[in-house]
């Protein structure tokens, strides 16, 4: 590895660490021009898998064979089941407030009634079980009744769809559509907010729940996982307001009103990218072959292309293309879940797996197997300024 220097400037202090580099990631990297690969591996390349051939990838460090991918499969439907008393735990929380405050907590009482206090057995429990635990969490919160128990013939998203009472919804499009949307948000790099914060939770010998439940908190946030949950709510703002005959001219107006108000565009920008993501390529192509005709998306595909071009035209954007929060809230809402509430907790889902798995490496195989040392960056003291 080439030797990395950094001249510490003042200019750089309170600046959230970005671009320090603090450790190693084996899951997963953020290419500023490639974007997201999962152990060397595009995600485009990744998208038309089984979930549990990459969960397998990502947990294993290689590409299983079909055997291997079997018995993995067979392996997790085993773990998959919460318990009993968790599931009963689950539908006495309260279901005011956010339902990432509730997944947290479902996560809280999953360690207690089921930790083992082996991070590598608790990584597998997790990611085995967080599909039935998310089910519960969001059939309780949304008030669409009891949450059946996994099936074992079914595979990792199919039973989740199984599980998850949604209210006329069809099956099949859902399956596909969370089976997309679940492997595109696995895993992106080590040192975005909920992945650092959880691993730095962990770096005290925090047990996996715990340190899992640190991560979720930082991910429901309006700066990381919320951002999708805000994007909907973008396109369909921006749809009601041109109406279904949307076009190019309508949508740049809109943009241009907005900015000339100070309002935000949501959508665009990512901190390491300086193209579209990668995973946005993916849900606009899988949009366009699946519901093109739906007017969300369509405006979402205007406001790719317009989008842009308008932000292009500011010199202090850096980064003027589509995110993956951009586009993925109108797939599945196409797809029949027009939930945005409950998007950042299908984020959750899925990214517990990723982070589950850098915090096994962190604790478990990191310096030789000692583990990383508990996370203490330095602060300069500096008294704050008199305000009167």
């Amino acid at each position: 590895m080439p030797n990395v220097l950094f001249q510490i400037t003042e200019d750089l202090l309170e600046s959230g660490l970005r671009g320090f580099p603090v450790g190693y990631c084996s899951t997963s990297n953020v290419d500023p021009e490639k974007g997201i690969s999962y152990v060397g591996k595009p995600i485009a390349e990744l998208a038309n898998w089984k979930p549990a051939q990459v969960i397998f990838l990502l947990y294993h460090g290689y590409e299983g064979n079909p055997q291997q991918i079997e018995e993995f499969s067979k392996h997790l439907a085993k773990r998959a089941q919460c318990s009993k008393e968790v599931i009963t735990a689950v539908t006495k929380l309260p279901r005011s407030g956010h339902p990432m405050k509730v997944f947290s907590a479902a996560l809280l009482l999953l360690g207690m009634y089921e930790g083992s206090g082996d991070y590598r057995e608790d990584c597998l429990n997790l990611i085995a079980k967080v599909p039935h635990l998310v089910a519960a969490v969001i059939n309780h919160h949304a008030g669409w009744g009891e949450t059946p128990p996994p099936n074992p013939q079914l595979g990792y998203m199919e039973n989740f769809a199984y599980m998850l009472q949604v209210p006329n919804g069809n099956d099949k499009e859902l399956t596909s559509a969370f089976k997309l949307f679940n492997i595109l948000h696995y895993d992106h790099g080590g040192g975005n907010l909920s992945a650092f914060v959880g691993k730095a939770v962990a770096s005290g010998l925090e047990d996996m729940y715990g340190s899992i439940t640190s991560a979720m908190l930082a991910l429901a946030g309006p700066r990381h996982g919320k951002a999708n949950q805000d994007c909907l709510e973008f396109v369909k703002t921006v749809l009601k307001e041109v109406g279904d005959d949307v076009n190019p001219e309508q949508i740049e107006k809109v943009l241009r009103h907005r900015l000339s108000n100070n309002q935000l565009i949501y959508g665009f920008g990512h901190a390491v990218l300086r193209v579209e993501d990668a995973r946005a390529t993916v849900l606009y192509d899988y949009a366009n072959q699946h519901y093109s005709n739906n007017p969300l998306v369509k405006t979402a595909f205007l406001l790719r292309t317009v989008g842009a071009k308008v932000l292009k035209e500011n010199p202090k954007v850096a980064d003027p293309y589509p995110n993956v929060d951009a586009v993925s809230g109108t797939v599945l809402s196409a797809a029949g879940f027009p939930y945005p509430e409950y998007f950042t907790v299908l984020f959750g889902m899925s990214r517990v797996v990723g982070i589950s798995i850098q915090i096994v490496y962190e604790r478990c195989e990191a310096r030789g197997g000692k583990g990383t040392p508990i996370v203490r960056p330095k602060y300069i003291y500096r008294p704050r300024e008199k305000t009167s």
